[in-house]
This record gives structure tokens, sequence and C-alpha cells, in this order.
């Protein structure tokens, strides 16, 4: 039906993941705008759409695109609450992982392992334990993909850089 281009460097965001004594490692994501630019690019503002509805208490997302005929074809997903706002968490998220099953961003299921050590990044105890009374870190440090290669789907080819 359609095909998407894949992510550039600059709409794939990187978060910081796990923080530990030296280390932090690294998430790739993309936001919510970028599928909504990548949707508009290729098949038009008007060609394209959302739903949202709930199934036994699950938020999820349905994009349709128009067919050349003007029917349309849709594809669904479920999302999960965000830590801060959680009902537009829930929303943005089920709305990401439906364009994923178009194609839009699926790259970024093929992302390596990505470890940051203390050369690369500041991290320090903050004073706080877990359940088994380990002390708890954490880095004040943000991260941006500079560089990406993506071939055939899948990232081939990876510089991030601390942005702090």
């Amino acid at each position: 039906m359609c095909k998407f281009r894949d992510l550039r460097a600059n709409e794939i965001d990187a978060r910081v993941g796990q923080v530990g004594d030296g280390y932090c490692t690294l998430l790739l994501y993309k936001d919510a705008r970028v599928d909504m630019d990548i949707l508009d690019e290729t098949v038009g503002e008007d060609s394209w759409q959302r739903r949202h509805y709930e199934v036994k208490g699950n938020l999820y997302c349905s994009v349709g695109i128009k067919t050349l005929d003007n029917g349309w074809v849709w594809k669904d997903d479920c999302g999960t609450e965000s830590n801060t706002e959680k009902e537009k968490g829930e929303s943005s998220d089920s709305f990401k992982r439906a364009c994923v099953n178009w194609g839009i961003g699926r790259e970024l299921y093929t992302s390596p392992f990505i470890w940051v050590d203390a050369k690369s990044c500041n991290t320090y105890d903050n004073k706080r334990k877990d359940k088994y009374q380990n002390p708890i870190f954490a880095t004040n440090d943000s991260f941006e993909v500079e560089k990406i290669a993506i071939e055939n789907k899948k990232i081939v080819g990876l510089a991030i850089k601390n942005v702090t």
C-alpha cells in the first residue's frame, strides 16, 4: 500500500533507561509528532486518520490510511500509561504503536544495547536505596542521536553524543 521512509537522526530521541555506578544505558524512541509528520508527508494530511477506543480498560488507537478507491485500511495497537501524564501518555503510546504497525519507526526495534560508560556520562549516588538496600544511582546527562544508518529497516550504524 505505502512505504514509509526511515527515521532521520533528528527524529529519534535517546533517554536514559538505567543508571549504575559509572554507567547508564540508553533507549531510543520517537514521539507522536514524528509519526504525524511522516503520515502527512507520505500519504497527505487528508488521507489518514486516527481513532482511540477502549477494550477491557486498555486504550487502543486505530490509524487508518485512505486507499486509491477511497476506502480505508486500519491498523491498531494498545498503549501503556506514562509515568508523567497518565491518559495523554497512554493515548500517545497507542498511536505510536499503531504507526509502527504501518512501518513508521519499526527500525527502532532493532536498536543495539546502548551502554555509556563513566568516561562519557556523569552518574551519582542519589542517597536512596533499592529494596535490597543497594544504592540507587542517577544522572542528569542528556543524549541525542547524532547519526544513524539504516538498511532494510535495521539499524546498522549509530552515533550518540552527550549534550549535557
